[in-house]
């Protein structure tokens, strides 16, 4: 007689938000070298220990509120560039307030490790729900995904 086995599974809740956003890959040995820029597309997975009393891990509204606004706030028509940039001290004296400023090359992998570790962690504070997967997709060919592993 065969034993019989539970699977496990992860429920998760997804949501996209579009984004412009200009950045420069320091080192790269092609046009990434250059000032440049992308129509993002930002997927955020989510997961919850449990689901919700309506059978939900998150709102889809909450995810936006949370996630989707803090991208539009803080990253939405702005210049990327990695706090060691060579060119950094010279932009910052021309467009201060166009600047984000990372501890990072801003590769589309470092963007969604830094979005799932360093942003989701402190936006989703209180609700029980965490970032198990970002995407970051530059273009509809190219994209660069951060997950969790449980």
């Amino acid at each position: 007689m065969m034993e019989k086995t539970t699977q496990l599974g992860l429920l998760t809740a997804e949501r996209y938000h579009d984004i412009s956003m200009g950045h420069r890959v320091v080192g790269h040995e092609h046009k990434c070298r250059h000032l440049h820029g992308h129509n993002y597309r930002i997927h955020f997975r989510c997961s919850a220990p449990e689901l919700d009393s309506l059978g939900r891990v998150i709102d889809f509204g909450v995810i936006k509120e949370r996630l989707c606004l803090w991208l539009e706030e803080q990253w939405d028509h702005r210049m990327m560039l990695w706090q060691e940039d060579p060119i950094l001290p010279q932009l910052q004296a021309l467009v201060a307030a166009d600047l984000v400023i990372v501890p990072f090359n801003p590769t589309a992998e470092s963007m969604a490790r830094y979005l799932v570790e360093v942003v989701a962690p402190r936006e989703l504070e209180g609700t029980g729900v965490t970032l198990v997967a970002c995407t970051v997709e530059e273009t509809s060919k190219c994209s660069a995904s951060y997950r969790l592993i449980p």
